[in-house]
């Protein structure tokens, strides 16, 4: 996962709660990251059909579905490859030891199932739902 799905969910939910275009330095100021960034974010975003961008001075981002109901697995996909990326392999298929050629494999597997795992969590999630657990959370204070 990287740092751009954290951009991207933020900058969406930032979307959801205000009822207007939204401009690119306005996100990067929220997100505290640099507008060259949000707009390579919102690029990808727009790609995949999940914001609108409009050029000019009255520009800006607005969801493309304004209720609130983008998955964040919808998220990732359109910034991301893998959840959980398996960094390095250990081992060697060609030595003449199970352990060392089979283990690669076998961790493999293991990293695909978290994977699939994490993204089947990601689906049942929604931007309104975490929208709604940061006002819930300011509330509770």
């Amino acid at each position: 996962m990287t740092g751009e799905f954290i951009v991207a969910v933020h900058s969406l939910v930032y979307l959801k709660h205000h009822d207007y275009k939204v401009s690119s330095e306005e996100l990067a100021d929220n997100v505290c990251t640099n507008p060259a960034r949000i707009r390579k974010v919102m690029g990808k975003l727009c790609k995949a059909k999940l914001v609108v961008g409009h050029a000019g001075v009255v520009g800006g981002y607005e969801l493309a579905d304004p209720s609130g109901e983008i998955t964040l697995l919808s998220i990732f996909d359109a910034v991301g490859s893998h959840v959980i990326k398996q960094p390095w392999r250990s081992g060697d298929v060609d030595k003449d030891c199970q352990i060392s050629s089979g283990i690669a494999a076998v961790m493999d597997k293991m990293f695909e199932g978290m994977d699939q795992e994490c993204r089947q969590y990601l689906a049942k999630i929604t931007i309104s739902m975490v929208e709604n657990q940061l006002f819930e959370a300011t509330n509770n204070q």
